[in-house]
């Protein structure tokens, strides 16, 4: 089955320049983890990000959601710096999902209250939740779009539902508010294989039917060849290999073990 692809713009979403992060900054083992790291993402690219352990895959996903600050370069959206806007900041056009089915979701809130939380994202908003009851209808389709029962445990609390449920929901949370950039940190990997295939189908749906622009990590190489218009290694804190449309379309499993054999 081919995987759908956004089509793209010509003109940038997101920008790093020149980026690198120091750990243990001004001593001896000062160390880059991204090291002068330059990578341009347009509207529509859905990107598969590859590497070793510690090629600095998190640590570019932590840069661009303003988790950690970047200690050299620039970080640009639409051209204007967001280097210093902080994680909350960035949520105006930002959400991610994380590996972890507990992180990204409050466990004591229900269902439907974590997916009100989450239609608010990027605004400014109290502490109570207004207007559950008008939502429960537009809840529950959305919920039903995941295909896992996550439907019918509206009103269960989210520490009780399965991991895949979940997971599920953090998804679903993520791609509320249609946002400008989705970061899925390795989304399915603690999922069985038949949870973790149900939600990548749904999730490579989901972004092509809202025409949304996405990084995801993955160490599948089978997801990373399936899914998107674009795959991006990333080695010693840097792009090494970046390449698109046709020419992603003719790798196979074998050429991409054969790059990683050079790492």
């Amino acid at each position: 089955m081919s995987a759908m692809t956004n089509t793209t713009s010509s003109v940038p979403l997101l920008e790093l320049k020149h980026v690198s992060t120091i750990v243990n900054a001004h001593t001896p083992s000062a160390t880059k983890i991204l090291n002068d790291l330059n990578l341009t993402i347009y509207p529509g690219d859905f990107i598969t990000v590859l590497g070793a352990n510690g090629a600095g895959k998190s640590t570019l996903f932590n840069v661009i959601g303003g988790n950690l600050a970047a200690d050299e370069g620039d970080v640009l959206l639409h051209g204007d710096s967001v280097k210093q806007e902080t994680e909350e900041q960035r949520t105006r056009f930002l959400a991610r999902v994380f590996q972890d089915p507990k992180l990204g979701t409050a466990p004591r809130m229900s269902v439907a209250e974590n997916l009100l939380l989450a239609s608010h994202r990027g605004q400014r908003r109290g502490l109570h939740l207004r207007g559950l009851r008008s939502h429960m209808a537009e809840f529950k389709t959305m919920a039903a779009s995941m295909q896992n029962n996550l439907e019918n445990r509206l009103n269960t609390a989210t520490g009780n539902l399965s991991g895949g449920q979940r997971q599920a929901l953090s998804f679903l949370m993520a791609v509320e508010s249609k946002p400008e950039l989705l970061l899925l940190d390795e989304h399915t990997a603690a999922l069985d294989p038949k949870t973790s295939q149900q939600l990548m189908t749904t999730t490579n749906d989901r972004i092509a039917q809202d025409h949304l622009t996405c990084l995801m990590i993955t160490h599948r190489l089978e997801d990373a060849l399936t899914y998107g218009n674009r795959l991006i290694v990333l080695s010693d804190g840097k792009v090494t290999y970046d390449v698109r449309g046709e020419e992603k379309k003719q790798l196979t499993k074998e050429k991409l073990f054969g790059f990683f054999d050079e790492l």
